[in-house]
């Protein structure tokens, strides 16, 4: 994790050094170890840097390429570098860079370059002789970048909003559409921010920059029609293994001490147990850092030690325990608002613990095994599937191990796993306009999903929210009858939930300066899961079974087979009330018109006392929304 800045005028105004230094000084936090900057005419680069791979120790950024045409700023960890050091001739250079590779591979095969890197990545390159910015960034948006581009005449990007936000050049104006979203809550679009004139670039997408205008071009995107064929099951799990523990492997590629978090679930504990095995040969010891709510243990979830224990009896551990429940929700919202730039929908202080207790161990690499259940897949809808191929034996024998595993009803698993697919398939084979219109019966007057339980209903018509909604839900709606589960996880996988989150915890990790890491999220991974057969997902009722049967021998057995998953969402909301309820009134009951023009606020004070009375995730995130998004609009005092 470093941050990169930077700055381009079309309108004959110089790039100034201390507008760069301005940029640069508002993200010290992102890099400790050095900064750098490089201008020339109207064009600037900045760069503040953190030390993680051995390479970056002797790296110097912004990079000036030998021949003086071209300029980089980069803020990447490239994965394929054996394979990239082949192909640009290199292979005399084995301490190359990952910067120096970014430049090599755009000398070669200029703006297509990004499809060759493998990583996490956003980048500019000034091409001098062409006089265009080029930008990129990774295929997943695990590195950030935002921008301002103010009518033709200036370009600003950067890897934090208040980098931008410092030049008087950028606009400060509320983007209420956003707002809206928030209240729902909605993160599908890839590009909007709270900030009305500054943008996000989508992952997996490239921009190019100069005179005539910004174009933005996708150069990946996962294919939902490729299809892996082995010849057994050992085959597929050899497979899947390889791909994982490549991808552990490359995100174990650091100079310091390395971590994890660990939960106790299946994807964190499979990091765990892979990467230890990788640094065993080394001596190296891997720190693991888990969240503690021994305050609540007696709540269903909330206690994962029985399976963390199990992780550990393994060694080659060091490993570290944050009392999560001892964590103020809303204890330091000035600090995290301040790292954050925005409002959020997601808890943020236990990871605040972690990555904390991180800094303090020496660590400054953490891995994470962010929804990797998405990334393998459940493969629940290959029921379905075993039903319109009328395979029925099969369908019957998988109908039955499910029940037993879940433990709930035949009936029950197949209404949810075939009879409600069926149903799905029926309204998306559906002409567009029926489809449009069953859509709108279906939400209409309904809060959730649709409109959000505390939005103001007349600010919602305001800005077209159900319009959008509706046209966000049928942009990532992909319908191949032959390929439904595929189909669903590749949807699932191209929602804006992920970079949404990982940007969140982007900047968690800067306030600490500890880059956060995504073995699950590997491209390589992403690519070869969506590629498997629906049934090396769903094996005799096991979800995920591929990443069971491939862990055989390297997790516990405890853990492998384990099919509850944690839930925090009790102790969060108890922990609201304990320590929060007087803040929570002061901006709900005493101080509400900041929210006035956003939120319902009979609506909100409903959902309150529902949450007072029983707690339940919906009316705990609403409330929680609503105070975070009252105290954001305090501290910016923006306007639209």
């Amino acid at each position: 994790m470093s941050a990169i800045a930077g700055l381009v005028y079309f309108d004959g105004r110089p790039a100034e050094h201390r507008a760069l230094k301005r940029m640069l000084d508002r993200v010290v936090h992102r890099g400790p170890d050095g900064t750098g900057a490089w201008s020339e005419g109207g064009a600037g680069l900045g760069h503040r840097m953190l030390f993680t791979t051995p390479e970056s120790l002797n790296e110097k950024l912004p990079l000036v390429h030998r021949s003086g045409k071209l300029m980089l700023t980069a803020d990447a960890r490239i994965d394929n570098r054996e394979e990239l050091i082949v192909q640009l001739g290199l292979a005399d250079r084995k301490e190359v860079s990952d910067s120096e590779l970014i430049l090599a591979a755009y000398e070669k095969w200029g703006e297509r370059c990004p499809e060759k890197l493998v990583g996490d990545f956003a980048f500019a390159i000034w091409d001098r002789s062409e006089q265009k910015l080029f930008c990129a960034r990774d295929h997943i948006g695990v590195k950030p970048f935002y921008y301002y581009y103010g009518s033709g005449r200036a370009f600003v990007f950067g890897s934090e909003i208040k980098s931008l936000l410092c030049l008087p050049e950028v606009p400060k104006r509320l983007n209420e559409v956003r707002v809206a979203e928030n209240l729902v809550p909605v993160v599908e679009d890839k590009t909007i921010t709270f900030y009305k004139d500054i943008l996000r670039l989508p992952p997996g997408h490239s921009m190019t920059v100069d005179r005539r205008g910004a174009s933005t071009r996708r150069y990946w995107a996962l294919d939902p029609y490729r299809e892996l064929r082995y010849s057994s099951d050992e085959e597929y799990a050899e497979a899947f293994r390889e791909h994982f523990t490549e991808a552990v492997r490359c995100r174990l590629r650091s100079a310091f001490p390395a971590g994890s978090l660990l939960s106790g679930g299946l994807d964190s504990s499979s990091i765990v147990c892979v990467a230890r095995e990788l640094l065993a040969g080394s001596g190296e010891r891997l720190h693991t850092f888990s969240a503690l709510f021994d305050g609540y243990n007696y709540l269903p979830g909330a206690d994962e030690s029985f399976y963390r224990r199990a992780v550990l009896a393994g060694g080659g551990t060091e490993p570290h325990e944050v009392r999560a429940d001892l964590i103020r929700p809303l204890g330091d919202i000035d600090r995290i608002l301040w790292h954050e730039d925005e409002p959020f929908c997601n808890t943020l202080h236990d990871a605040y613990g972690l990555y904390g207790a991180a800094r303090q161990n020496g660590v400054r690499v953490l891995l994470d095994g962010l929804d990797g259940d998405a990334v393998v897949g459940h493969g629940l809808l290959h029921l379905y599937e075993l039903a319109r191929d009328r395979r029925w034996i099969k369908l019957a024998s998988e109908i039955n191990a499910v029940s037993k595993r879940f433990g709930r009803s035949r009936r029950r698993v197949l209404r949810t796993r075939v009879i409600n697919p069926w149903l799905a398939e029926l309204k998306y084979s559906a002409p567009g306009p029926l489809r449009r219109a069953w859509e709108a019966l279906r939400f209409r007057g309904q809060s959730g999903p649709a409109l959000g339980k505390i939005i103001n209903p007349g600010f919602a018509r305001e800005v077209g929210l159900e319009d959008r909604l509706q046209g966000l839900r049928e942009e990532t709606v992909l319908y191949e009858p032959a390929r439904l589960s595929r189909q669903a996880q590749w949807q699932g996988l191209n929602t804006g939930v992920y970079p949404y989150t990982i940007e969140l915890l982007d900047r968690i990790g800067a306030a600490f300066a500890v880059e956060p890491r995504y073995p699950f999220f590997d491209r390589r991974l992403m690519e070869f899961c969506l590629a498997l057969p629906p049934g090396q997902k769903l094996k005799q009722g096991w979800t995920r079974a591929i990443l069971r049967h491939a862990m055989a021998g390297i997790l516990p057995e405890e853990v492998r087979w384990r099919m509850d998953k944690g839930n925090l969402s009790q102790p969060f909301a108890r922990t609201m009330l304990l320590y929060h309820r007087p803040a929570l009134e002061e901006v709900i009951f005493k101080d509400p018109q900041v929210l006035k023009p956003y939120v319902n606020m009979a609506a909100l004070r409903r959902t309150y006392y529902r949450f007072l009375a029983y707690s339940t995730l919906d009316d705990t995130t609403a409330v929680y929304i609503a105070v975070v998004l009252a105290l954001w609009l305090r501290r910016t005092n923006l306007s639209p």
